[in-house]
């Protein structure tokens, strides 16, 4: 450990890319502070804080929808026209199929479609966001709501969130980690001094004396800890299938730490959580475009993550996108045909058909954990103003930001080790 955490300073390629990756993280900090021209976000914070999809939206976005900065939307619509394209491509659209199939070629035709769909997808959430918000707040925009400006507005939001795609590409390229998952967790961890400051004034302030403030404000980091540990055991737990090969030595033949079959607990990481709250944002962005009646209001209380029975429809979308994905990930059929052509059986279980349905029976087991946790750690930070009152949306732990993080962190991690490895062994046959 002493050697490898030596390895990143002394190593000019690993310090280079590090360094590239903080001085990107940089640019994006400056540019979400940075408010678009003719806005007053007086009393915006408070009504962002209000709506808990609002809340979702800016903290993937580093807490620029607040400030209504050029980089309020994030990556989120690059996000999601990924998902979309990625979903068509599994035998929906038979020309996008073909092109996942054809390699490096195809793949690079699939990002330039994500690219232009996601440009679309930005427009369309810039204008209903500004279009909504200058409806709710009318001081918001000064000088008056027109179509213009609203226009204008939307553009820098598309403008800046195909900006921060870009800084994803040269992370990716030039840095460390995945650039666009770097990119929101950058924005998340960015928002955490101030969700920690929220913290100790709410509960100091609630306190008669400093001390059991004090008492309630480390209770509080203890719980956050212990979530942070929770999300982590979640991402890296793993179900592991051991298997054997038909041509194996007398050595190899015995169940050794490589032979198996990992199959992940979570393997659908953050994506149903984002699937379920943009299925459910959808609407409410829809009728935004609409003057405020008794079926908007009904519809914000059943979408508006607000209420007991929005957070079960929540929690329903999230076990169902969770199944969904993780079988569109992981197909056991193929899986099964990988064994027998690579000469490898599970043991006990013949090859073919019972293969298939045995991964498929485990993998549906582990889905159903895998799938509750995931729905436990997004419902968190939405159940805890119910029961809470008076606490700050700000200051509810746990929620999508923190699987993001712990995602990234443990990802980037190993390509940290991967690249001193690399470059290890270099140094060693160049001696």
């Amino acid at each position: 450990m002493a050697f490898r955490g030596k390895a990143i300073f002394t190593n000019k390629d690993i310090r280079n890319r590090i360094l590239f990756t903080l001085f990107a993280f940089l640019v994006y900090r400056l540019g979400s502070a940075i408010t678009v021209p003719d806005v007053n976000t007086a009393d915006l914070v408070a009504g962002i804080e209000d709506n808990s999809l609002f809340a979702m939206i800016n903290l993937l976005g580093g807490g620029g929808l607040e400030q209504f900065s050029i980089f309020a939307l994030g990556v989120t619509p690059y996000i999601t026209a990924s998902i979309i394209i990625q979903l068509l491509s599994m035998d929906v659209v038979p020309h996008l199929s073909e092109l996942a199939k054809n390699g490096a070629t195809g793949r690079k035709t699939l990002d330039k479609y994500t690219r232009y769909l996601a440009v679309v997808f930005a427009f369309v959430q810039s204008f209903s966001l500004v279009y909504g918000f200058s409806q709710t707040y009318t001081t918001l925009i000064e000088g008056g709501v027109t179509m213009a400006k609203i226009m204008y507005i939307a553009t820098i939001f598309t403008a800046g969130s195909m900006f921060l795609v870009w800084i994803g590409d040269q992370i990716s390229i030039k840095g460390i980690g995945n650039g666009i998952s770097m990119v929101i967790m950058a924005g998340i961890v960015g928002r955490m001094p101030q969700q920690f400051a929220d913290a100790w004034t709410t509960l100091i302030g609630a306190e008669s004396t400093i001390e059991n403030g004090a008492w309630l404000f480390a209770g509080y980091i203890l719980v956050y800890i212990l979530i942070i540990i929770f999300v982590t055991l979640i991402n890296t737990a793993e179900r592991r299938i051991p298997i054997q090969y038909t041509s194996s030595s007398i050595q190899l033949s015995k169940r050794s730490e490589s032979n198996y079959l990992p199959l992940k607990v979570n393997s659908a990481s953050v994506i149903p959580v984002i699937f379920a709250s943009s299925l459910m944002m959808a609407p409410l962005q829809i009728a935004s475009f609409f003057p405020s009646n008794d079926i908007i209001r009904t519809m914000q209380d059943w979408l508006g993550l607000q209420t007991w029975y929005s957070l079960v429809i929540y929690v329903l979308l999230i076990l169902f996108f969770t199944f969904f994905y993780t079988k569109m990930q992981i197909n056991p059929e193929k899986i099964s045909e990988n064994l027998g052509k690579s000469g490898a059986y599970i043991p006990s279980v013949r090859p073919g058909t019972e293969t298939k349905n045995y991964v498929n029976k485990v993998l549906s087991r582990i889905t159903v954990l895998g799938s509750i946790c995931l729905a436990l750690i997004a419902v968190l930070p939405h159940i805890m103003p119910l029961i809470w009152t008076d606490m700050p949306t700000s200051m509810a732990l746990g929620g999508t930001g923190m699987i993001i993080v712990v995602g990234v962190a443990i990802e980037t991690v190993r390509q940290v080790q991967g690249l001193i490895t690399q470059k290890s062994y270099k140094k060693y046959f160049e001696d």
